[in-house]
């Protein structure tokens, strides 16, 4: 990440909609799906692990799909990249 690539995140981090600033950032900012990472669950294990290899999120929209996956991204230090929807089937 160059000085371009920073004031750009800067830029989009001040001025991006208030939900998205408000999006939860780490594993214990997320609220909810404690079946899933809460303390001592499988996920969550393999995320503080780093033993992640890869996951398929699927449910209904406003779960958390997509915050999970940044969460998990940030925590990585990985690039986080949203494909477009490939809808129901």
């Amino acid at each position: 990440m160059d000085l371009f690539d920073q004031h750009l995140k800067k830029i989009e981090e001040t001025q991006a909609p208030l939900a998205a600033r408000m999006r939860p950032r780490t594993l214990d900012e997320f609220v909810g799906q404690d079946h899933i990472i809460g303390l001592g669950r499988l996920l969550r294990r393999a995320i503080s692990l780093d033993q992640l290899s890869s996951v398929i999120f699927c449910g209904p929209p406003g779960t958390g799909k997509t915050t999970l996956a940044r969460v998990i991204a940030n925590r990585e230090q990985r690039d986080f990249v949203r494909c477009c929807n490939l809808g129901r089937i």
